[in-house]
């Protein structure tokens, strides 16, 4: 690449402040009232995962799938984006924010994050059963039997399903490389590969969790704060600390 060219990226770079990524999880959508799906038993509202989560449950019943679904949407489409979400939005305001989100809701698209990926996919759109490139915005709430892809099959979910694979993993890890600060918030770490992108971190950089709890696995790691707080306590808090300490 010309040095001139390499010169102005750079400047752009600078000019749009440090880039900070954010993996966010089920704890930050829980403020807003969007249940976790999984109990302490297992169970996704009384179901077991594999009924209403995989492949072979949506072979066997697709109906009670798509209702499964439809009742979640149902529930989320008129929740409410919460101090969390709405600190993040703020941070674009002083860094080039990436939010990378295990939630299938669209809290952070409410908020006004204007960079999202979903990693689970998205609650309020369908694919075709038959071509994983044909995705459609949903229009209220309800995926129905019988609604079809221009190509004739069922629509389905636009959900990653346990034995699916992660089409969004690989950007994320490319954000996550290119992280200078990194956030964790509102996740327990134990789900993968999204545990993971802790792992493709720069160790140099400054890395946070914000969450009620510590994560079970031990991370011995000096340039690691972990702030106990639940997210619409704690981002705020952390945000206004960083915009203090690296915004000119």
């Amino acid at each position: 690449m010309p040095r001139n060219i390499m010169w102005l990226l750079n400047l752009l770079k600078m000019k749009k402040g440090k880039k900070v990524v954010v993996l966010t999880g089920a704890g930050i959508s829980a403020e807003s009232g969007i249940a976790t799906f999984r109990d302490s038993g297992g169970l996704w509202e009384g179901h077991d995962v594999m009924e209403v989560a995989s492949p072979e449950g949506w072979e066997k019943n697709p109906n009670l799938v798509l209702d499964f679904y439809n009742q979640r949407r149902k529930q989320a489409i008129t929740a409410q984006p919460n101090a969390g979400h709405l600190a993040l939005k703020e941070l674009e305001k002083y860094f080039d924010v990436t939010v990378i989100t295990q939630n299938v809701d669209n809290l952070h698209e409410k908020a006004g994050s204007s960079k999202v990926i979903h990693l689970h996919g998205e609650l309020f759109k369908a694919r075709s059963s038959v071509d994983e490139n044909l995705i459609y915005d949903i229009d209220g709430w309800e995926i129905k039997p019988g609604e079809t892809c221009e190509k004739g099959s069922q629509l389905r979910p636009h959900i990653v399903w346990f034995g699916e694979m992660v089409p969004m993993m690989e950007r994320a890890i490319e954000e996550t490389q290119q992280a200078d600060i990194f956030l964790i918030v509102g996740t327990s770490l134990l789900v993968y590969p999204a545990a993971g992108l802790i792992n493709y971190v720069d160790p140099s950089i400054a890395k946070y969790i914000i969450d009620i709890k510590a994560p079970e696995m031990g991370i011995n790691d000096p340039y690691l704060r972990f702030i106990e707080a639940k997210a619409g306590e704690g981002l705020p808090k952390l945000i206004r600390e960083l915009v203090d300490e690296h915004h000119v």
